[in-house]
């Protein structure tokens, strides 16, 4: 294993930052990456103040269809709901131009959040999300069984938006999502990983790699390109 991908699996299981940058030919971004299972208000305090992006959950796809979450492109082009809701036929997303679909699904609270946004509130969120899908995972639940657990514990519309792998993973899409649960994957973890996008300081571009690496180096935080992760994967199989 490429001693980056290696730097990157320990850090991961230490519940550790990874830097992961995808590729010139598509976002051109790095992303700020935590295990969720490991998120605490201090985790999003990081990802908040040192990236600028929105913070999202990505999710591998085995944990979508386990709670059924459909992807909101999908959920906005059903025929009902573009007849009751005729604006969601202006808003159709058709237009992407690094990608044919968005992997956006249903945003999250816990039930036991307030508003849901401040560090504490997201932290749970995301921690207890990883964890409950973990629980279904091992127990072997049914679909139905799992939604009723999801739904006992969180509600929607709320404050973390949940990313859903599309299935077959990194053979069919190299997204962020995807990359994401690839690391998660091979760092023998629950792929359910809390992360965001790093910006430039105005806020007007993403960070450049080069700069996205040094920051990264400064904090002893490794750093992965998706090929690299990409490579590793096709070599643990």
């Amino acid at each position: 294993m490429d001693g980056h991908v290696e730097a990157a699996v320990r850090a991961f299981r230490q519940g550790l930052p990874v830097c992961l940058f995808d590729s010139e030919k598509r976002e051109g971004e790095t992303d700020l990456l935590f295990p969720a299972q490991s998120a605490l208000p201090s985790t999003m305090r990081q990802l908040r103040k040192d990236c600028g992006g929105l913070l999202f959950l990505a999710i591998g796809h085995e944990i979508g269809e386990l709670f059924s979450l459909p992807f909101l492109q999908d959920l906005h082009t059903q025929s009902g709901l573009t007849s009751q809701f005729p604006v969601l036929k202006q808003l159709v997303t058709n237009d992407l131009r690094y990608d044919s679909r968005s992997a956006f699904t249903l945003s999250l609270n816990h039930r036991d959040t307030y508003t849901g946004i401040t560090d504490h509130d997201r932290s749970l969120t995301t921690r207890r999300f990883a964890e409950l899908a973990d629980e279904m995972l091992v127990a072997d639940v049914s679909s139905h069984e799992a939604q009723i657990a999801l739904g006992k514990e969180f509600r929607t519309p709320g404050h973390i938006p949940v990313c859903r792998e599309t299935e077959g993973g990194l053979s069919r899409r190299q997204g962020h999502t995807e990359l994401a649960v690839g690391l998660a994957r091979l760092s023998g973890m629950t792929p359910v990983v809390i992360g965001a996008e790093m910006l430039q300081d105005d806020g007007d571009n993403a960070l450049s790699v080069e700069d996205a690496r040094t920051w990264a180096a400064e904090r002893n935080i490794p750093f992965l390109e998706g090929a690299q992760l990409i490579s590793a994967l096709q070599q643990a199989e």
